[in-house]
């Protein structure tokens, strides 16, 4: 957590344009340093105070949600999805840390949006780093969208197909072949099917009791060689068990 205070705090203080800032801010970190449940409770009062300056209230977010505090939740989904990527990152960083279970819905909110799916690339990684239950379907959500959409969002898109390899879940093996048809993502969705087809679930078919995936014909044991005049991927009957000229199938 320290690099990364120091790196906001860097960043904060390079946008500084005026003495009264340079002063409010050396005042805020004052506060940040002391670390006593009264200057924490002072840094609350940064959150929701009117006309306090955006690089206030990012760095009174970043040090209550770095903390634990869950009055910082707000303020960092609004970073999460500004339009200052590094903003976004330090605010991922936060949420990753906040422990609050309203963080995975909302960054699958941010992730889903079709409207703001230029800021979905932070929403898309703080959802891998947390796994949680709404980080698989959200990914393969949006993937799906913008796979079928007129524009593509290529870098959002491997986004996707990346967290969907971390998370290597089998859920994501339909989404990522598709994925893999696309130049701009073959190689990232070719290692994430890697992965997703090595989890324990993808060997089983829960809908045929196989170990085949949906729609795969079962590979024939080694050293099978098909009966002459057999049609690949014919079933065989043994006599009498088929249907048969004239027969009825049993009921």
């Amino acid at each position: 957590m320290e690099d990364d205070f120091r790196a906001l705090a860097d960043r904060v203080r390079a946008s500084l344009t005026s003495p009264e800032e340079t002063a409010a801010y050396a005042a805020l970190l004052a506060l940040v340093r002391d670390r006593t449940p009264a200057a924490r409770e002072k840094l609350a009062r940064v959150l929701v105070a009117p006309e306090q300056p955006l690089w206030a209230r990012e760095t009174a977010a970043y040090v209550l949600g770095s903390a634990g505090d869950r009055r910082a939740f707000e303020t960092l989904v609004l970073m999460l999805n500004y339009r200052d990527p590094v903003r976004c990152v330090t605010a991922a960083r936060a949420l990753a840390r906040l422990g609050d279970p309203r963080t995975a819905r909302a960054a699958a909110a941010l992730a889903t949006n079709p409207v703001r799916t230029h800021y979905a690339l932070h929403p898309i990684r703080l959802l891998v780093e947390l796994r949680a239950p709404e980080s698989v379907p959200a990914l393969i959500a949006t993937l799906e969208r913008l796979l079928s959409a007129r524009d593509h969002h290529w870098p959002i898109a491997r986004a996707c197909v990346e967290g969907l390899g971390a998370l290597g879940d089998p859920r994501a093996i339909p989404v990522l072949t598709v994925a893999s048809s696309y130049p701009q993502l073959t190689a990232a969705a070719a290692a994430a099917l890697a992965r997703a087809e090595a989890h324990p679930d993808a060997r089983r078919d829960p809908r045929q009791g196989s170990g085949t995936r949906p729609g795969a014909a079962a590979r024939p044991a080694p050293g099978h060689r098909p009966a002459p005049g057999a049609r690949p991927g014919a079933v065989r009957r043994a006599p009498g068990t088929g249907p048969g000229p004239g027969r009825r199938p049993a009921t």
